[in-house]
């Protein structure tokens, strides 16, 4: 920690904002990246936010820290646990970075009673689309800026500094893992959690799913306690997500639990045969994580291994299907299975969510963060899938497109970190279009930054 580091940081950047070319679109320069679609190459330098890295500071009686763009949630939670403090929402990998959190979205098991981490932002330092960094909240002159960012992706700027809420945490947490038989059990289970916050007499501080199959889906419960107690440790041969299949109750220190999800990229490894006790034996553990296996998917996307594979198999290439999609949680039932009719992937994860109560000053009560179609005093469940399924010859991205239609159909939305096919006026309709480009004539006149269809749907 130290703002004498962050400054030089904010330095950086901004050099490295002049040395871009007048006539070239400003991107960042980071090496790593947690979406999922191809991107064009850019040819110009880009911004250096590598001194955007770190926690500044922890206000353990405020409850705040102030924390740089680019700082990963590993970094974060390393920094805050010590004070018996966490951020409100902790996405579930731990290379995801703060800002891309915030201007991405990002969502955990704590969504359903603390929304989504930008509603625990306060103020938000953004350097804009014109070399200026400017300090957007929900009540000053940027209050346009600081509700319109999330969901915009970088299109409107970059956060430089942000100012966010923390909550106590204590360090264990006692898990139930609640098996269902009938996709609607379950979903009559989960609006009744998000509503008394309890479950059997026992409070309830964290809660997702795993649906296995139509007649084999669990809700994980989780409740913070600071009983002293064996625990359970999923960083080597033990696999998290196969607990829940095998175990009713389990105990995490606090790190741990923040963290079961990222040693197999929730069940994404075994795409690489980490989950093979006979290679994983000899796996290396400090490669057990989401940030090697990104470097993987990598490497694929550059050389087509997957595709060269099945073709010696002499099966067809795969379309990739990696997505986060939001439905009203009284369709989730409808959604889910559906998608175990139609779609070849499992497992799948649920997560519930719910914007803050009271929202904050200032904002829409319609629709308090324009970018994204969440509305207030409503429950949504996400619903994340992450795999590949066989190439639809003659149509391009097949499943994803009918995953889209379906989505509508049900009045959901989905995430914008992977592909997108929507047509322009569709997407202007889920994603602000008009707020939209108020913003970007107000954030970014000379149009430095890409269009927010540009980059999420024609992939520039």
């Amino acid at each position: 920690m130290g703002g004498q580091a962050f400054d030089q940081g904010v330095s950086t950047l901004l050099a490295s904002y002049r040395a871009i070319p007048p006539n070239a679109t400003v991107r960042l320069a980071k090496k790593t990246s947690n979406l999922f679609r191809k991107r064009a190459a850019n040819p110009h330098p880009g911004l250096d936010v590598s001194g955007l890295d770190r926690v500044i500071s922890v206000d353990p009686d405020a409850r705040t820290a102030d924390v740089a763009g680019m700082c990963t949630y590993e970094n974060l939670v390393a920094a805050t646990l010590p004070y018996g403090l966490a951020p409100l929402v902790v996405p579930q990998l731990k290379t995801i970075t703060l800002g891309g959190a915030v201007t991405g979205l990002g969502i955990e098991s704590t969504s359903f009673r603390s929304g989504l981490p930008h509603e625990s932002v306060s103020e938000i330092d953004i350097l804009t689309g014109d070399g200026e960094i400017i300090t957007a909240t929900p009540t000053n002159e940027h209050a346009d800026l600081f509700f319109g960012f999330p969901n915009s992706y970088g299109t409107l700027g970059y956060s430089v500094r942000l100012r966010i809420e923390l909550e106590p945490v204590k360090p264990y947490v006692a898990l139930r893992h609640v098996r269902f038989t009938s996709i609607a059990e379950l979903q009559a289970t989960m609006e009744t959690i998000v509503t008394e916050k309890t479950y059997d007499g026992e409070q309830v501080d964290y809660l997702d799913g795993v649906v296995f199959s139509a007649k084999e889906s669990y809700l994980t419960l989780g409740r913070q306690t600071d009983e002293e107690g064996p625990v359970s440790d999923y960083t080597g041969m033990d696999i998290f997500y196969r607990s829940i299949q095998n175990k009713t109750t389990d105990r995490l220190t606090i790190h741990d639990y923040l963290w079961r999800w990222d040693t197999d990229w929730f069940w994404c490894s075994r795409a690489f045969g980490a989950q093979n006790p006979k290679i994983r034996r000899w796996w290396p553990k400090r490669y057990l994580r989401s940030s090697f296996y990104w470097k993987l998917i990598g490497l694929d996307q550059r050389w087509d291994i997957g595709d060269r594979l099945n073709a010696r198999k002499g099966l067809p290439p795969g379309e990739r299907v990696v997505q986060d999609i939001e439905v009203p949680i009284e369709r989730t039932t409808d959604y889910v299975e559906w998608f175990l009719d139609n779609i070849p992937i499992e497992p799948i994860w649920l997560c519930p969510l719910r914007l803050r109560e009271p929202a904050l000053p200032a904002s829409d009560p319609a629709r308090p963060w324009p970018l994204y179609p969440l509305e207030p005093q409503r429950t949504y469940v996400n619903v994340g899938f992450w795999s590949a399924v066989p190439v639809t010859p003659g149509d391009p991205g097949h499943t994803n497109k009918i995953i889209e239609r379906k989505v509508a159909e049900l009045d959901g939305h989905k995430s914008l970190y992977s592909e997108s096919f929507y047509e322009p006026e569709e997407f202007d309709e889920l994603y602000g279009g008009e707020s939209y480009r108020l913003l970007k004539k107000r954030y970014d006149p000379r149009g430095r930054l890409l269009d927010l269809y540009a980059k999420a749907v024609k992939r520039q």
